[in-house]
């Protein structure tokens, strides 16, 4: 089999049409129907059928597929590893990263990075885990720094540290005048994700479990870094990672054991995958900012809240 036949069948297998493949390729459609006969004379079956409009894969085009995707990591990873002998820490490394950690991670890790290998590239791609995951596995990216999600055959994960999601609100704001309980946050209007949102699906799970209303939300935006900034100024409450509150924030977190969302992020990688030595020293260098951050937060969190039975005697008093 040619590698460029199945690099060429990969794109009409994803598109599901062969004009369609041939205007991305830049190739005619006689072309590429040629490349398609040439595989199924190799492979010995038909590899499309007809579906409507379009075509679609067999299961002999679907097994095909795998094996041809695979055939072409390993041919980019062989190059890579090839180029690598003897460059040491250098190269293009893409990561995938949402958007937290994106945040309060990437420049620290960048940073430390460049000034150990001065010579790497780095491609970056915000989103949400449920984005970058199809990435993943497509090859586009190395690895991903996200949410953790269920274990999965072909990838590898490692832990980083927990990412609490928090209801939390601008410092100054009423709620926090007098010791506040669960059913006191149905009082407040709300700033949030849309519905289907992990962070928004949990909130409102958690007010379900308590038979309490669901947030009332004035404001809602796809954007999670637009999150704080209108915490800050709208005084509405909000549900946000704890790295956006406490020390230097104009924003505080409102303590619930109910309204507290743990989450662990963690760097996945396609286990089958040549990571160059730049991208296992991302790796490290992530695992090592967290576990710092981790800690100073913890010890944020302990200030505030031996500061914080002293502040609602304070506000109880007459």
């Amino acid at each position: 089999m040619d590698l460029r036949d199945l690099r060429y069948f990969e794109t009409i297998a994803e598109l599901q049409h062969i004009g369609r493949a041939a205007q991305r390729l830049h190739r005619t459609q006689p072309a590429l129907t040629s490349c398609v006969r040439r595989l199924e004379e190799a492979c010995g079956a038909p590899l499309f059928e007809k579906s409507g409009r379009g075509i679609r894969l067999t299961p002999a085009g679907v097994v095909l597929q795998k094996w041809a995707q695979r055939m072409r990591f390993d041919v980019e990873d062989a190059k890579r590893e090839i180029g690598d002998i003897g460059r040491g820490l250098s190269g293009h490394v893409r990561v995938g990263v949402v958007p937290t950690a994106a945040q309060f991670l990437l420049p620290a890790v960048t940073r430390q990075l460049l000034a150990e290998a001065p010579a790497v590239t780095l491609k970056t791609v915000v989103a949400l885990v449920d984005a970058l995951k199809p990435q993943l596995k497509a090859g586009e990216i190395d690895l991903m720094v996200a949410t953790e999600t269920p274990a999965e055959a072909g990838f590898v994960s490692r832990p980083l540290a927990e990412d609490n999601i928090v209801v939390a609100a601008s410092a100054d704001h009423p709620v926090f005048k007098a010791p506040v309980t669960m059913a006191d946050l149905s009082a407040y209007q709300w700033v949030l994700q849309p519905p289907g949102a992990p962070t928004r699906d949990w909130l409102d799970s958690a007010f379900d479990r308590a038979r309490l209303p669901r947030p009332v939300v004035q404001v809602e935006s796809t954007m999670l870094f637009m999150l704080p900034p209108l915490i800050a100024e709208t005084g509405l409450l909000s549900f946000v990672s704890r790295h956006h509150v406490g020390e230097g924030t104009p924003l505080r977190e409102v303590v619930l054991k109910e309204t507290t969302m743990r989450r662990r992020l963690s760097v996945t990688y396609r286990a089958d995958s040549y990571l160059l030595p730049a991208a296992q020293r991302l790796i490290e260098l992530f695992a090592g900012v967290q576990d710092g951050q981790a800690d100073a937060k913890g010890r944020a969190r302990r200030t505030a809240s031996a500061s914080q039975p002293h502040a609602r005697k304070k506000a109880a008093a007459p």
